[in-house]
């Protein structure tokens, strides 16, 4: 899940190419070689693919590649703050904190009386390394260099034994070219990966903080993944799933869009109408949920269930074009759920619709053969207590986007 996460975020832009994975692979190898436990070499391997999961805007995440960030980058505090709500992934959360304190002469091991965890700064050499190659394909003519900007910085911005550890890796022309591949985690022996499997309720929390990433990007879509999750889990209790597809349901809401990091945030904010080139894009995000999500092992239903939600039965939806008899009641619950979740929200070119309008597009919809007629008369049968479900969750979900930024200049943890 967080190497699909890494993947979505890097989606973004050419210029993030593989740079999460990158991190992780070159943390991975500075950890192993200063003598860390196998269990804290795979930790910081996953902190590696998280370590800039809080820099939610493309702008932000490419002035991470121009220059050092400095201390009190707030991306990395946001980064550490997502990861601590979730249960599965809290022990992930110190380590991506603090990952731009500098070592400052022994005095970074702590930050306003916080411990600063060793992994922090083997994760804040590792980023810069990775951020300093040029994008050239000769990495081993560039290492040389890029080693020498390190060590000026050597016991100012990094820990002498982590410099020392880079240095022991130079040598090494396989740990270079692995870091240059397309995917070099793949190349790390099988025992670095965490592989271990965990349960619907872990998944779930996991799903949570992918759609943070996903909708914070801007307060326009700070509600909609919440949203679609809740009101298509409900809509899956009342067409008779059990409570193991409840739950498969609302974790396919809450990843729907994760193929939206993929587009510009401009165009998720644009005000007017969008061009044929800024459509385009939008429409390329349900292709890029399913290509993501297909990564995951045991995931082909919540995949199809999340990735589908623009098809119609007609066969005039996108991105595969299916037809009425190859989409699952899931597929179907997420479609209606989405639409329904749209219309009501404000966007930036309009204002959410009144009862009446929205009553009008969904019957419509359904008598024209674009969506399914019983989910769409399960929610129209009960149209007010989903509009009442849909607004608290948008509130609570809003709160949450408000709750977030707000505390955002302080840093103190």
């Amino acid at each position: 899940m967080l190497f699909c996460l890494s993947e979505a975020i890097d989606l973004i832009s050419p210029r993030l190419n593989c740079h999460h994975q990158k991190v992780a692979y070159l943390s991975y190898r500075l950890a192993q070689k200063i003598g860390m436990t196998e269990k804290e070499q795979r930790n910081i391997l996953l902190q590696g693919l998280m370590h800039d999961i809080g820099a939610l805007s493309l702008d932000e995440r490419l002035s991470l590649l121009e220059e050092e960030p400095g201390m009190t980058s707030s991306h990395a505090f946001r980064g550490g703050k997502l990861l601590s709500g979730c249960l599965p992934l809290q022990s992930l959360a110190d380590g991506v904190r603090y990952h731009h304190i500098p070592w400052n002469n022994g005095q970074g091991r702590y930050f306003n009386n916080h411990p600063v965890p060793m992994e922090s700064h083997i994760l804040h050499l590792a980023d810069r390394v990775c951020a300093s190659f040029p994008n050239t394909p000769n990495i081993l003519a560039d290492t040389g260099a890029v080693l020498s900007k390190i060590k000026l910085q050597e016991n100012v911005f990094f820990a002498p034994e982590i410099v020392s550890a880079l240095y022991e890796l130079e040598a090494k022309e396989h740990i270079w070219l692995e870091l240059a591949d397309v995917a070099p985690l793949r190349l790390l022996p099988e025992a670095a990966i965490d592989d271990s499997k965990i349960g619907l309720d872990s998944v779930l929390s996991i799903a949570k903080i992918f759609s943070h990433v996903i909708d914070f990007r801007s307060h326009f879509t700070a509600t909609h993944s919440a949203g679609v999750a809740h009101i298509a889990e409900k809509l899956a209790e009342q067409a008779g799933m059990d409570h193991e597809e409840r739950k498969k349901i609302l974790i396919a809401g809450y990843l729907h869009d994760l193929g939206k990091l993929a587009v510009q945030g401009s165009i998720l904010e644009k005000p007017g109408k969008l061009d044929y080139r800024e459509f385009s894009e939008i429409r390329s995000h349900s292709f890029y949920t399913y290509k993501l999500l297909n990564m995951i092992g045991g995931f082909s239903t919540i995949n199809q269930w999340a990735s589908l939600h623009h098809e119609k039965l007609d066969g005039s939806g996108y991105p595969f074009h299916m037809k009425a008899e190859q989409l699952s009641l899931g597929s179907r619950i997420m479609t209606v759920s989405d639409i329904f979740n749209a219309i009501t929200e404000n966007r930036p070119y309009r204002k959410g619709m009144e009862k009446n309008e929205i009553i009008g597009i969904i019957k419509g919809m359904s008598d024209d053969g674009l969506i399914c007629p019983y989910v769409a008369n399960i929610l129209l049968e009960d149209i007010d207590f989903f509009s009442s479900l849909s607004k608290a969750t948008q509130k609570l979900a809003a709160d949450d986007y408000d709750k977030f930024f707000r505390d955002d200049d302080k840093i103190a943890i």
